[in-house]
């Protein structure tokens, strides 16, 4: 696969669709499974209330792979993506309520890097419950 969105046709300020992630107990559990990360503050709600959490908290791997998600999804190859990274600012709790927890993603185009590597920088917004729960979280693309 290769990006299908052209580096010339993109421009400073384009906003990517934004998109949302539910995120289940039964997500965290099959995450854990596929991660190896079987830390019970991620399923287990008496463990996580001892330790000081208000409820068991998705992983923060995984926050992170959701909210890449709209990048990928616009770009139309996760390949496209060469750069990653986040600061992790706020737990997402995920209540054993039925509904769970949502992450709503939003990104932008904030710099054109490179026009012959075709790169452009993209900035991302994380929320969950009216919080931002990635910082600093920005992705570089190399475009088609």
């Amino acid at each position: 696969m290769a990006a299908k969105i052209r580096y010339d046709d993109v421009e400073v300020g384009t906003e990517l669709p934004a998109q949302s992630f539910p995120v289940s107990r039964a997500a965290l559990v099959r995450y854990a499974g596929a991660s190896g990360d079987f830390n019970p503050i991620h399923w287990n709600e008496k463990f996580a209330k001892e330790v000081g959490l208000p409820d068991v908290i998705a992983h923060g791997m995984f926050t992170m792979a959701e909210a890449i998600r709209v990048v990928t999804d616009w770009a139309g190859d996760p390949a496209a993506v060469v750069e990653y990274g986040v600061r992790f600012t706020k737990p997402v709790v995920v209540p054993n309520d039925g509904v769970g927890a949502l992450i709503e993603v939003s990104a932008k185009v904030a710099a054109k890097l490179d026009d012959d590597a075709r790169t452009v920088r993209v900035d991302l917004v994380a929320m969950n419950a009216g919080q931002k729960v990635l910082g600093m979280s920005r992705a570089v693309l190399r475009l088609a």
